[in-house]
């Protein structure tokens, strides 16, 4: 199948094939529930990336950068690795099997969603992140390798954190364990 074909599958939205066969597409970008892979190699995405609820096991093929929202959560990858460099908007990886945030994307215009996860540090996680940074229900013991900056709120509730040693600035309330 060639790329033309799948991208009428992937999206309703302009996009272009460059020159070393990555895509940059002019809007959103939908990964099919069925599949098991990103099938072509993205470079940027504009609107939304979502890989939501699908079988994808790899980030692999996932673009650079993306302006506006990427999802993969509720999908079985166990790896960050691949992910976008920048995301726009919200970056959720909820319900997954990820361990690590090593390969998180550097900064985050909208919120940071890593719960439900089995994540046991924050290292790796964005530097700054405008929104929300949620880490609920993980095994995380320390807030060490937390973002910077966090314009939003800070919930870590049902984790086994104890200590606020290593968060950075937060703009909203920090929402401490409700139970452990």
């Amino acid at each position: 199948m060639n790329i033309d074909s799948i991208m009428k599958e992937l999206t309703a939205d302009p996009y272009t094939i460059n020159d070393d066969g990555s895509v940059d597409v002019d809007g959103d970008v939908l990964i099919w529930k069925q599949m098991k892979h990103i099938p072509v190699q993205f470079r940027f995405v504009q609107g939304d990336f979502i890989c939501y609820n699908t079988q994808v096991t790899s980030l692999q093929y996932a673009p650079r950068e993306v302006g506006g929202d990427f999802y993969c959560s509720y999908t079985p990858i166990t790896s960050l690795q691949y992910a976008p460099l920048e995301v726009g908007g919200d970056f959720n990886c909820s319900f997954t099997d990820i361990t690590s945030l090593h390969g998180a994307p550097r900064e985050v215009g909208g919120g940071f969603y890593c719960s439900h996860t089995k994540i046991t540090s924050l290292k790796g996680a964005p530097k700054e992140v405008s929104g929300t940074f949620y880490c609920c229900n993980t095994p995380l013991k320390s807030l060490h390798g937390a973002p910077r900056k966090v314009g939003g709120s800070f919930t870590y509730e049902r984790t086994n954190i104890r200590s606020l040693d290593g968060i950075g600035h937060v703009g909203g309330r920090i929402h401490k364990n409700i139970t452990t």
